[in-house]
């Protein structure tokens, strides 16, 4: 199983930007798709943004189009996610994850990182 450990979390203000990254430690080879995810302590945990492992084909929600980038550097088993124009809304634990995506679309993820905060003040 693979191990995950975010980092680039912290405290903010409106408009500014950060990158968080994760640390793809004993990628599983089985494992194709990669992405990130946020949660509060009011919501569930929510679907931010994902890339294949190739970095062919990223997918984001909505709420993020356009404001923020996830890359894959797989030779050094590294993930990021840039996050730009960020909105109080943004505040949240976010966590990196893997997993696979079948023929027909259907994603099973299979390991999540500890989370890094952001919190972002208005």
């Amino acid at each position: 199983q693979a191990q995950l450990v975010e980092s680039g979390g912290g405290l903010v203000q409106t408009g500014s930007s950060l990158r968080l990254s994760c640390e793809l430690s004993g990628h599983d080879i089985a494992d194709n798709i990669v992405g990130w995810f946020r949660q509060t302590p009011r919501s569930a945990r929510d679907f931010v943004a994902s890339i294949s492992w190739s970095g062919t084909r990223s997918e984001y929600d909505d709420s993020v189009k356009d404001r923020f980038f996830i890359s894959i550097d797989n030779a050094n088993n590294m993930l990021y996610l840039m996050m730009n124009t960020l909105k109080p809304e943004d505040t949240a634990t976010y966590y990196c994850t893997s997993g696979y995506r079948s023929y027909n679309d259907q994603i099973s993820w299979r390991s999540w990182g500890q989370g890094t905060q952001v919190t972002v003040t208005s």
